[in-house]
């Protein structure tokens, strides 16, 4: 994964390890079996890096170049594989026989976290029999793979969102294609937000969202309106001029439902059409 080198990214985006090791936790709440471990990927390297289960520190920190042992393999081709004797399989390399062996493993499965075709991590369990891991682990540790994916991917739109208000730096803020974007940036903001299972990564967001909506009032009147997060989703997607029925496909609501949070909206900020309901939401710095 890119290190961020904005600082508005640097501030935003939680560490994607903390959300593997999540996802290893929740695997072993659910998954008979004694070792999990996995890492991410950076520059075609795998980086072992979270543990459960393990009882020596011979895998910790490893490195594993793309095709090396199971992981680097797995990294490369982009899928899954086991091997049910690690120390038999010949299928692989056994550059990592020394700590894995040590370590006392012989079946393993790596399932890989893929976003937009690249490996960005690599997900292990593991027993100290030679029998084959269950389909049931199997399972779990593939779905577990493919939530770090949608999150990994949400986080990296996030940042691209963010990288894209850094050309306000340098256009003033009157510029109606600076203006347009950073309105759409706010409101992919809030939409991202409801799909994120980090409820600390979905206040960043909000707040991020928020700061943005004072970025274009220089002067805003203070208010005394306050918007449910949800009303504020709605309204900042109304005023991208989306019809109900886009904002719903987009914030994943039923059209009725959105159609209450704009009409709640609406009364909050004494508004008696969709438009003014805008205009005073920016009047307030509620929306940029």
């Amino acid at each position: 994964m890119p290190m961020p080198t904005n600082p508005r990214e640097a501030l935003l985006r939680p560490r994607d390890g903390d959300a593997l090791r999540a996802e290893l936790r929740h695997t072993a709440s659910l998954a008979d079996v004694p070792v999990l471990f996995g890492g991410e990927v950076h520059a075609g390297n795998l980086l072992l890096s979270e543990f459960i289960g393990t009882r020596t520190n011979g895998l910790k920190g490893l490195t594993v170049p793309s095709t090396s042992g199971l992981g680097g393999r797995v990294a490369h081709q982009r899928r899954p594989a086991s091997v049910p004797d690690y120390r038999t399989a010949l299928n692989i390399t056994h550059h990592f026989d020394a700590p894995v062996i040590g370590e006392g493993l012989r079946s393993v499965i790596a399932v890989p976290v893929v976003v937009d075709g690249v490996s960005r991590a690599v997900l292990y369990a593991a027993v100290r029999e030679a029998t084959p891991i269950g389909d049931r682990t199997a399972d779990l540790l593939t779905l577990s793979g493919r939530r770090l994916a949608a999150e990994i991917a949400i986080r990296d739109e996030v940042d691209r969102r963010l990288r894209m208000l850094d050309t306000r730096d340098t256009t003033g803020p009157g510029d109606a294609a600076v203006s347009e974007g950073i309105r759409e940036a706010h409101a992919e903001l809030r939409g991202l937000a409801q799909d994120v299972s980090d409820s600390a990564l979905r206040g960043r967001l909000r707040a991020v969202a928020d700061k943005l909506a004072g970025l274009l009032v220089e002067d805003a009147a203070p208010s005394a309106v306050a918007l449910s997060p949800r009303e504020l989703d709605v309204l900042s997607h109304i005023a991208l001029g989306c019809t109900n029925n886009e904002v719903a496909h987009r914030l994943s609501l039923g059209s009725e439902t959105v159609k209450s949070y704009l009409r709640s909206a609406m009364g909050k900020l004494d508004a008696r059409s969709r438009h003014e309901a805008v205009v005073t939401a920016r009047r307030l710095g509620l929306l940029p």
